[in-house]
């Protein structure tokens, strides 16, 4: 697989250490990721990542919040332990959704954020806060969330093709769940904890996975697969792909934060 660029792996490693540049003086950024599996807010300052932190959500399903209130308790702790630690009030943000989802549903994001505090709330799609922080000039930015995977074709640093496909971390935890005698709860943890056993099981969602990228792909297959999104980073994952695809696949560390990181970039 193609190496990482510096740039953004220094940046994930970073932002994984939720600490970088001082804040006095600098232009902060905030996105908050409302997510599937969990809510993640980032504060970036002039660019660099001095904050990120997050917290369970199960707000939202394929992108779109069912619980409103849950979601903004959510974002409003997130935004005042931030602003606790940094020493400074935080009132613009930038959040974001799944492509393809009806304006009514995007825009209920920027609800949340503005119910939890915000004054100013920039709205983006998932895929291009994605491609924010990894720039791919020539390539497919695949952001497998939760619920969705929503990919992006990208020719000469332009926007060609924007969609998504159902199907993402919580269709994988389901796989395992009912596999292994697990409750859905324990899934996730059990994946992160014992990723060489719960590689194999996953196999078959892995190449659901696939099939809707080789859809939502077809006449671009020349160009690599870069993943985003914290539902493939088990060991392995990306090797899945690359074989059923038989597609060069570039994974990246802490791949989870792309989006969030991508996401506060977008912000005002």
């Amino acid at each position: 697989m193609p190496a990482v660029a510096d740039s953004v792996h220094d940046l994930l490693v970073e932002a994984a250490a939720g600490s970088g540049a001082p804040t006095d003086g600098a232009r902060l950024q905030v996105g908050v990721d409302l997510g599937t599996a969990s809510c993640v807010l980032v504060v970036l300052a002039d660019g660099r990542p001095v904050r990120v932190d997050s917290r369970p959500s199960g707000a939202l399903a394929d992108g779109v919040v069912v619980d409103f209130a849950r979601a903004v308790a959510s974002v409003r702790g997130l935004r005042e332990a931030a602003q606790d630690a940094l020493g400074t009030s935080l009132t613009r943000a930038a959040t974001a959704y799944p492509p393809c989802i009806p304006t009514a549903d995007a825009r209920a994001c920027t609800f949340v954020c503005e119910a939890a505090g915000f004054d100013e709330v920039a709205l983006v799609d998932e895929v291009t806060a994605a491609q924010r922080t990894l720039d791919v000039r020539d390539g497919v930015v695949v952001d497998v969330g939760g619920g969705s995977t929503g990919v992006g074709v990208y020719r000469d640093g332009a926007l060609v093709r924007l969609d998504d496909r159902a199907g993402g971390g919580h269709h994988l935890d389901l796989v395992l769940a009912g596999a292994l005698g697990l409750s859905l709860e324990d899934a996730e943890p059990y994946k992160r904890a014992h990723p060489s056993e719960a590689l194999p099981v996953l196999v078959p969602g892995l190449q659901r996975i696939a099939e809707n990228v080789r859809a939502l792909t077809v006449g671009h297959e020349d160009l690599p697969l870069h993943l985003a999104g914290g539902a493939l980073m088990i060991p392995g994952a990306g090797d899945v792909l690359a074989g059923y695809l038989e597609r060069t696949v570039v994974t990246y560390p802490h791949a989870l934060l792309i989006t969030p990181v991508g996401i506060a970039r977008s912000a005002p």
